[in-house]
């Protein structure tokens, strides 16, 4: 088959998991009610964090950072999707297709490195609390943010471009959420061998190090708190990992099985239900992880919406 002209047919046809859903009409509305979630708690998480002064600290700036990046990763991928179902038009043009690949890329490759500078923020607080303020003055912390940043839209630029400018025949149709490289490469008119290797070498070098520095630092973080002689001392430090964790075990597992692992070990289905785990789910369930037994947080909030939202009492 000849490859299909993008001068003529610049678009390509998205087929998700509502596509595929026996209630796509349910699945429609959850993907709505999660979005809503993600864009209130993540709002509300960073309103609280930029407005509350007790909060400007490293470990929230850093939190602030990941809930900016959450918001605008779903941010891309499901608007896009509800309404496609909802209008029953799921064509994407080439050039939508191409930003939308290195949006995502971008975030979730931020992230990635973000995460694993928060677990070097509570290594430092943890095992160097006297020396904190200076391993964590904010220039290393902007510093911190700016290299996720950079690194992050270096490598979706190249991979973007590279993975675009293939010629694309068979069909139209990318069976996925979105707009990856897998999926997208499934429908590549040429050999695309030496490129899936690369691809796999960028998703061990982008995940392999980050993650080995986050366990690495968890590792020094639980043999100083088991030295620890105070109880309460112990409890509060392993509560404060333990959402980090939390985080670090859903993204990376996600991200593992859609960029390391290999082909053999793919299908259209479970491509699916993993890139709406880490696009949609986990951008609505992180602030909620770090913030509802955190009660430096909810205590910021109360404050924060007393001041702005609730009413004052009338003077008597």
């Amino acid at each position: 088959m000849e490859p299909w002209n993008f001068t003529l047919r610049n678009d390509f046809i998205l087929v998700g998991i509502l596509d595929n859903s026996g209630s796509p009409e349910l699945l429609c509305a959850t993907f709505t009610a999660l979005y809503m979630l993600a864009l209130t708690s993540n709002g509300l998480l960073l309103l609280v964090i930029t407005v509350d002064a007790r909060l400007h600290v490293p470990m929230y700036f850093l939190l602030g950072q990941l809930s900016l990046m959450d918001l605008l990763f779903t941010s891309v991928v499901t608007p896009k999707a509800v309404i496609d179902f909802l209008l029953r038009d799921n064509t994407i043009t080439f050039e939508s297709c191409a930003l939308q690949m290195f949006l995502a890329l971008t975030l979730g490759g931020a992230e990635d490195l973000l995460l694993a500078f928060m677990a070097y923020d509570r290594y430092v607080a943890i095992c160097h609390p006297l020396n904190y303020m200076i391993f964590m003055r904010p220039s290393i912390c902007w510093l911190m943010v700016a290299i996720s940043w950079i690194l992050a839209s270096l490598m979706a630029l190249g991979y973007t471009t590279y993975t675009m400018q293939y010629p694309f025949c068979k069909s139209r149709k990318i069976r996925h959420l979105l707009c990856e490289i897998p999926p997208l490469l499934k429908l590549a008119c040429a050999d695309i061998s030496t490129y899936e290797l690369m691809v796999y070498v960028m998703g061990v070098t982008f995940l392999i190090p980050p993650l080995s520095a986050i366990l690495t630092s968890y590792s020094l973080i639980l043999f100083t708190v088991l030295h620890m002689p105070s109880n309460e001392s112990r409890k509060k430090a392993l509560f404060t990992c333990s959402s980090h964790l939390t985080v670090v075990g859903m993204f990376y597992g996600a991200a593992t099985f859609m960029y390391v692992l290999p082909s053999s070990f793919h299908s259209p289905r479970q491509d699916n239900i993993i890139s709406v785990f880490y696009t949609i789910v986990t951008p609505a369930l992180n602030p909620l992880i770090y913030s509802l037994r955190n009660k430096e947080v909810t205590g910021a909030l109360m404050r924060v919406l007393g001041r702005y939202i609730m009413p004052a009492n009338p003077t008597l």
